[in-house]
């Protein structure tokens, strides 16, 4: 961060507080059971995205540039709770409310990095369904394994990127009134809005930032299905029809548990509809049930996981009588 500042200008003196205090989920009543309940998601989100990472690792006749990207998305769901829930617990659980400036930031950079990979995944995928369907027989040659590791890097790298542009306008903020942050995280919104000097920069990118990471990709994935919908009324048979979709059900049912409690939340929450509490558990939802069923959809929706599960269970059987 003081190469960012240096970068910007020198000889400038900003007011950073020590720390901010994390006050989105206090007064709640029986908000204890929350924190259990998000204890057991992230649990069941390590063991099942662990297991699919395995299982995609292990199984050679997965190593095709479609679990690629459901490895990268296993491993960002992965990580993405692990970066979440354990601070939250550790914020409201156990009372620490107090969070030094530069490990808010880091906090803040994380969630962020994950929740937007979250979202360029589906593109990912959305792209290798598309091919799949449209063109079959240049799939092989559209969507390579080189082709699949630089898309997957190039998000990588570009979300890094514009996190660090967004935590380092943030370092050019002072803060001379209050430090309470109200939501279960170092929100970058909330963050900017507590400044006392010029945060235009900050509030262009909180503009920007959800277009780039929420309503782009959502819009390429609707345009995607509707380029294959209409692709499969013009040539496809009935029976042709049906197994492309089933082949698409995983992916569609993903971007519906990813996208859709995003869309009911924001709308609720601009529209008044919804309790600032309310809000902020539904946002913490939001952020964390779709690492919890997106390896359960994946091993009960794709026939290809659910055959290599049964394969290293019998082969691991094997081993173990013989």
């Amino acid at each position: 961060m003081e190469l960012f500042n240096s970068a910007l200008g020198k000889n400038i003196t900003f007011v950073h507080p020590k720390f901010f205090i994390i006050g989105g989920l206090t007064g709640i009543p029986n908000i204890t059971f929350y924190y259990v309940f998000l204890f057991f998601v992230y649990i069941v989100s390590v063991v099942g995205n662990t297991v699919v990472m395995a299982v995609i690792y292990l199984d050679h006749n997965l190593r095709t540039p479609k679990y690629i990207a459901v490895f990268n998305l296993a491993f960002v769901d992965l990580f993405g709770n692990t970066a979440l829930v354990p601070k939250v617990l550790d914020i409201f659980l156990f009372g620490h409310y107090y969070i030094p400036y530069n490990d808010c930031l880091t906090f803040l950079f994380f969630c962020y990095t994950c929740l937007s990979l979250q979202s360029f995944n589906l593109v990912a995928l959305s792209y290798d369904r598309m091919v799949a369907i449209i063109f079959p027989l240049h799939y092989q040659v559209k969507v390579t394994h080189r082709f699949m590791f630089s898309f997957i890097a190039s998000l990588w790298v570009f979300t890094i990127i514009a996190v660090l542009i967004s935590v380092g306008l943030l370092t050019r903020l002072s803060f001379c009134k209050s430090v309470v942050i109200n939501s279960y995280f170092c929100d970058h919104g909330q963050i900017y809005r507590l400044a006392c000097n010029d945060h235009f920069p900050s509030y262009v990118i909180a503009c920007l930032y959800p277009v780039i990471i929420f309503w782009l990709p959502l819009a390429f994935i609707l345009l995607s299905y509707l380029y294959i919908g209409y692709t499969l009324v013009k040539v496809a048979t009935g029976e042709e029809r049906l197994k492309a979709l089933k082949t698409c059900t995983s992916h569609v049912i993903l971007v519906a548990n990813f996208f859709l409690p995003l869309v009911g939340t924001n709308i609720a929450a601009v529209a008044s509809y919804i309790h600032p509490n309310a809000r902020i558990i539904n946002s913490t939802l939001t952020y964390t049930i779709p690492a919890l069923l997106n390896p359960i959809i994946y091993a009960l929706k794709t026939e290809e996981v659910m055959n290599a599960v049964k394969k290293l269970w019998k082969k691991k059987t094997f081993i173990n009588t013989a």
